[in-house]
């Protein structure tokens, strides 16, 4: 996990409450489908620094251009929000960018499955307060990730020719199900990438959303 920027809020679970089945009630067989399809990531960006310890899988399925979806079987986990006790976070860069792209690539560490909700709160520099917007429409979908499978998320920093200003460090937050709720954690400094020791943002650095499907997010991130 990343260094706090300042003390995290805590984040509270609420207890599932299970009530009994009645003896007499007659239950009958019911069944589900799990749908889900393996993708092969497109781009092949430089090794990263991990922010975090954790398990490295192949990237889950996903559904369309917003995540994976529902994974199934999972229950309540597979709707709470991931936390930085979570996942293991890592940043890398593209060869020959010049560090205009960063890919931010997330794996649940944890024992079950939690979800990735909207977009990573990317802070850049020493700003704590006003995260980078998003660089596409709300997807359709949210990115859910079981234990060891990985989401990615896209930022975007510069075009060639643009004024840039100069920033030694990277921030990230995680949102919840209801977006800048009370429940979210303050953000925590991300490594920057191996070899990388400042990021250059231009004036309209943004981030995307995040997903499962690693051309998805290529996608977002190289249309600017």
């Amino acid at each position: 996990m990343g260094a706090a920027r300042k003390s995290w809020k805590t984040y509270t679970l609420g207890a599932v409450a299970v009530a009994a089945l009645l003896a007499s009630t007659a239950c009958e067989p019911g069944g589900g489908t799990d749908d889900k399809a393996d993708t092969t990531p497109s781009a092949s960006p430089t090794a990263a620094d991990s922010a975090t310890p954790g398990g490295s899988a192949s990237p889950s399925g996903s559904a369309g251009a917003g995540g994976s979806g529902d994974t199934g079987g999972s229950g309540e986990d597979a709707t709470r929000a991931c936390a930085d006790p979570d996942l293991s976070v890592a940043t890398s860069v593209y060869p020959h960018d010049e560090v205009r792209h960063l890919l931010i690539t997330a794996t649940n560490a944890a024992d079950t499955a939690c979800t990735l909700y909207h977009y990573p709160r990317v802070y850049l520099g020493d700003e704590t307060e006003n995260p980078l917007g998003p660089m596409e429409s709300k997807p359709q979908a949210v990115a859910t990730i079981e234990p060891g499978e990985k989401a990615y998320a896209g930022l975007f920093l510069f075009r060639a020719g643009e004024k840039t200003t100069t920033v030694e460090s990277l921030g990230l937050g995680y949102m919840e199900r209801v977006p800048h709720s009370d429940e979210e954690g303050a953000p925590l400094d991300i490594r920057l990438p191996g070899g990388t020791d400042f990021l250059t943002p231009g004036p309209n650095p943004g981030v995307t959303y995040w997903n499962t499907d690693l051309d998805a997010v290529e996608k977002f991130t190289f249309a600017r």
